[in-house]
């Protein structure tokens, strides 16, 4: 088994060249099987986990308490390091960040990311605000003396922002002076646009969301200069794509034919059959 703070060393290792990809499992059995496809880390998506639980995603619809509990599955889950999908903190007030990231930081993680949506339709926190959000998380991981990377999202793209580029730079390169490790704003889809993001912060790492066939591969994204590549909700989303056909076909045709992409229960046996236990090997 791989101590934490090996897995937290590990984990900053990957940042410092080269890029790599960050999958997001939802719970135990994906985070395995993503530490099976050779993954060096994996993170967390709260959308993934809510919609497991049948619930919408949202800022406001996972308690602190729920939400600290799945990452403390993930993180026992495999040997991998985890990066929490920590939403925007749990908490609206810098302190109130602080003492929730404190716990995270608790679960074993190693990083977390904090966003600047405050929850609200269309709505981010003032920047002024927003910056100090991420310097009181910053000061709660130095203070647990944990290697725990802060990644800061910028929600520009995601709000409906008019001009979300321009909002984007200003705030990540705040985020970046208020001490967060990586950089990260969902909602670039072009070379461009993230090719200005990875400039306007360098040299700190950007990580790079991709939420369908956005037409880029790993290579051309790592080309652009971003070092971290997640997926957020997408595995999950294809996974509930599959279920939904079959689902379907059956309800309104009388049809199993959407059962023919079904995995192996054999390879599926095969590959859970090499953990033995709850925990990491």
């Amino acid at each position: 088994m791989v101590d934490l703070e090996q897995r937290r060393a590990e984990f900053a290792r990957l940042h410092e060249s080269g890029c790599f990809v960050i999958p997001n499992p939802w719970d135990i059995g994906t985070a395995r099987f993503l530490r099976h496809c050779g993954f060096r880390a994996l993170a967390t998506t709260s959308a993934g986990f809510q919609f497991s639980q049948g619930q919408a995603d949202s800022v406001l619809g996972l308690s602190c308490e729920a939400a600290l509990a799945h990452i403390a599955e993930m993180v026992n889950a495999t040997d991998l390091p985890v990066n929490a999908d920590f939403q925007s903190g749990y908490a609206h007030e810098p302190e109130g960040v602080a003492a929730n990231v404190a716990r995270c930081v608790g679960t074993g993680v190693a990083g977390l990311s904090i966003e600047d949506a405050t929850g609200e339709p269309g709505q981010l926190y003032d920047l002024a605000l927003a910056v100090e959000r991420i310097r009181a998380a910053r000061a709660a991981i130095d203070a647990t003396g944990a290697q725990v990377l802060l990644t800061a999202r910028a929600e520009s793209y995601l709000v409906g922002q008019p001009e979300p580029l321009k909002d984007v730079l200003q705030r990540l390169m705040a985020y970046a002076e208020a001490g967060a490790d990586v950089l990260f704003a969902p909602g670039p889809r072009t070379r461009e646009e993230l090719s200005a993001i990875v400039s306007a912060v360098a040299p700190k790492p950007v990580n790079a969301i991709v939420m369908g066939n956005m037409g880029l591969t790993v290579q051309d994204l790592a080309a652009l200069g971003v070092r971290r590549i997640s997926v957020g909700s997408a595995l999950a989303r294809t996974a509930w794509g599959a279920f939904m056909r079959a689902a379907r076909m059956m309800a309104e045709e009388g049809s199993f034919e959407g059962l023919g992409g079904a995995a192996s229960f054999d390879e599926l046996n095969a590959i859970f059959e090499a953990y033995d236990g709850p925990g990491p090997r």
